[in-house]
C-alpha cells in the first residue's frame, strides 16, 4: 500500500514519508543545529546536494527554497546561499516549541493509557537518561 499524495509506502504510525523536499530542509536544519554548518557559512549548492544524495536538482532546490522562505538561508546573487545570522538560535527556538506536541504529547497519551500517573513517568525518564 502506497500514500496517495506522495506516492511512497507509508512508515510505522501508518503515515507517508515526509516528501523528499523536506527531507533536504530538515537535513540542513540539522546541520546548523549541530553546528556543522555555522551562521555566515555558504550552504552546499543544490547540485552538490543533489549529487550527495543522488536526488533531482529540482527537489533538492526546493528544500532550500523552503529554508530561505524560513529565513534560514540566504541567497546572495552570484555567490550563492549561506546561513542567516541568528538562524541557530531561531531553529533551536523552533524545535523547542514544537518538542511537546510532537514527542511529549504523544508519550503521557500512551502512560495514561497503561495507567502510568507522573511519577512512573518521571522514573523512566531516569531510568533511560543512565548511560
Amino acid at each position: 500500500m502506497v500514500h496517495y499524495l506522495t506516492n511512497e509506502p507509508p512508515n510505522q504510525d501508518g503515515g507517508a514519508e515526509q516528501p523528499l523536499f523536506l527531507r533536504v530542509a530538515a537535513a540542513v536544519e540539522n546541520d546548523i543545529i549541530a553546528g556543522t554548518l555555522a551562521e555566515g557559512e555558504r550552504v552546499p549548492s543544490t547540485n552538490e546536494i543533489a549529487a550527495f544524495a543522488r536526488i533531482n536538482p529540482a527537489t533538492a532546490l526546493k528544500g532550500i527554497a523552503q529554508l530561505v522562505a524560513d529565513g534560514i538561508v540566504e541567497k546572495r546573487r552570484g555567490v550563492g546561499m549561506f546561513v542567516t545570522p541568528g538562524a541557530r538560535a531561531a531553529l533551536l527556538a523552533r524545535r523547542r516549541a514544537e518538542f511537546a506536541d510532537r514527542y511529549l504529547t504523544p508519550a503521557l497519551d500512551e502512560a495514561r493509557r497503561l495507567g502510568l500517573d507522573h511519577a512512573d513517568v518521571i522514573a523512566l525518564i531516569a531510568a533511560k537518561d543512565q548511560p
